[in-house]
């Protein structure tokens, strides 16, 4: 139980790798704030399937992209249990169209949620976490955003985004005891990825040196890293987590 004792805060919980970071943080003692958006009832689902396992948990409900609504839920957080060791800021959106035929809305969402949200949720979390001197930031990023890719503009650069932002905030914050990483998935085996047909499965798992889809453990497992006595050490980096598909 490494992370006995300490609250964490994972964003875009009620599914997939949110899910599975939640569940794994939960395992190691934590007590996990299940954050989420619109899917409260999953988001619910989450919670009753960690206090089933035994472990701590309670579900949040806030838009990362409004910073008024982060700050009331995490005040309310810090309020009520007295800290936050542990921020993950795993939500995200995608809006997947050619450059030429995006539109500034679709655009701006993209950013709002997958960078700005970082920004907002970090922001909040600052302050208590440089009062208690202690604290663990992890953000997600992407393959994408180190590597670009053709139809995904506005995720590649939200997503390359976070790690610039990443590494300013391990800078600016590592006298207060407080890290800061990346972890940047590949393809993962999500919800997403159970509609691909077996050609464009097939595809994907040509470009991975390992020769499969990551699962959602394989990335909660370094983001429990990363949130335990093993990452106290490291702060500003990005963990690439793609099965060698970017080296």
């Amino acid at each position: 139980m490494t992370l006995a004792g300490q609250v964490a805060i994972v964003t875009g919980a009620s599914r997939g790798i949110g899910a599975a970071v939640a569940r794994e943080l939960a395992a190691a003692g934590a007590h996990v704030v299940v954050g989420c958006h619109a899917q409260r009832a999953k988001a619910e689902a989450v919670v009753a399937d960690i206090v089933t396992r035994g472990g701590s948990a309670e579900a949040s409900t806030f838009d990362v992209a409004l910073a008024a609504e982060v700050d009331a839920a995490i005040r309310e957080v810090v309020t009520r249990l007295g800290k936050v060791d542990i921020l993950v800021n795993n939500a995200g959106v995608s809006a997947d169209a050619l450059i030429v035929r995006i539109s500034d809305e679709q655009w701006q969402q993209v950013l709002d949620v997958n960078l700005k949200g970082v920004f907002n949720c970090t922001k909040s979390v600052a302050r208590p976490m440089m009062r208690a001197r202690t604290g663990r930031i992890i953000n997600f990023s992407s393959v994408v955003g180190v590597t670009g890719n053709a139809g995904q503009a506005a995720y590649a650069a939200a997503k390359a985004g976070v790690i610039g932002f990443t590494k300013s905030t391990a800078r600016e914050l590592a006298s207060r005891g407080i890290t800061a990483n990346v972890v940047a998935p590949g393809f993962i085996e999500t919800e997403m990825t159970e509609g691909l047909d077996a050609s464009t499965r097939q595809t994907y798992q040509a470009m991975i040196p390992l020769g499969r889809l990551g699962r959602a453990e394989d990335v909660a497992a370094a983001v429990a890293f990363l949130a335990g006595p093993g990452g106290s050490y490291i702060t500003g980096q990005v963990i690439h987590i793609n099965g060698g598909m970017y080296v």
